[in-house]
């Protein structure tokens, strides 16, 4: 019964943000420039850091990966929006409904753990900077990325499987601009509570754990920066800053719109709240983070004088 049900609705319809053909033209143009802003930045990002030796370093190393993370996060859901604010056919099928939600599952919790990574990277940068190279070796550092990484695809693997094994025989319409879990929910059609508190429960152990590591790992660092100089700690008060600053703005939609009560859904608030932690933060991630920094912009400068 379960696969009939399922068999019963081949696509879904995403109707995303407007239905007015004059409103949907401006939402086209506003959201196809940030995407594209958003290409430059990151891919410029992860292109300085690759090409520039100076910033061959752990902290570099992990805002590469966070800056391809954040081209792959928008990638999976910002085209498809592009596309159908033109077209009048707004359908996914349900295999790429599916297929959407588990990259996007997997890129946004592997975003996460990734801000723990680096908040120990700071803690050991800041708190043992005699043995920060011999602790943040290359090979450790690969090793941290690469556990993100695969636990990200892990955990997602887990809670798009969970999602998609109750029967969603109509209503198909979604809510949203692509298929993310609370949206998908509201249209299953058997008693979601179950699933509800499960989702509410891997919510809380996915994004609360990196932020409870991330906590832990700042007050160490206040701390330690309590005997510090003034310079070292001006210094480290401006990197630490930039993460803290995108760790809230990540973390803190992302933990509103996956634990609160289903009872609290609103559709319309919710992929507003989505926009902005899968795009807005992707937009402002290197603003904030990297291209403020003396490092990155002396190799931008550096690039630019050699062209």
């Amino acid at each position: 019964m379960g696969q009939t049900n399922r068999s019963s609705v081949p696509e879904f319809i995403l109707l995303g943000f407007s239905s007015q053909p004059g409103m949907q033209l401006l939402l086209f143009a506003v959201f196809l420039a940030i995407y594209l802003a958003i290409l430059f930045e990151n891919s410029l990002i992860f292109v300085l850091i690759r090409i520039d030796s100076h910033l061959h370093m752990p902290m570099y190393f992990f805002l590469a990966n966070l800056s391809f993370l954040d081209i792959s996060y928008t990638t999976i859901t910002v085209p498809q929006m592009l596309l159908h604010l033109l077209s009048k056919e707004k359908n996914i099928s349900y295999i790429g409904c599916i297929i959407q939600m588990y990259i996007f599952l997997s890129l946004g919790i592997t975003e996460c753990i990734l801000y723990a990574v680096m908040a120990y990277d700071r803690y050991v940068a800041i708190c043992h900077p005699l043995h920060y190279t011999l602790i943040m070796s290359r090979s450790v550092c690969v090793k941290m990325a690469a556990s993100s990484w695969v636990g990200g695809f892990f955990f997602a693997m887990v809670h798009t499987g969970i999602t998609m094994r109750l029967p969603y025989c109509g209503p198909n319409e979604i809510k949203h601009f692509f298929c993310e879990v609370p949206a998908i929910l509201k249209l299953a059609c058997a008693d979601t509570r179950v699933t509800e508190v499960v989702v509410f429960v891997m919510g809380v152990i996915l994004l609360m754990t990196p932020v409870f590591l991330i906590l832990v790992s700042y007050v160490f660092i206040l701390v330690a920066l309590r005997i510090s100089s003034a310079e070292a700690r001006l210094k480290a008060f401006s990197t630490c800053t930039a993460h803290i600053t995108m760790v809230t703005l990540f973390c803190g939609t992302a933990v509103f719109m996956y634990m609160h009560p289903a009872s609290s859904y609103s559709p319309e608030r919710d992929k507003y709240f989505s926009f902005f932690y899968n795009v807005v933060c992707a937009l402002l991630n290197p603003l904030i983070y990297s291209l403020r920094n003396k490092d990155v912009k002396g190799a931008l400068v550096k690039l630019m004088g050699k062209k």
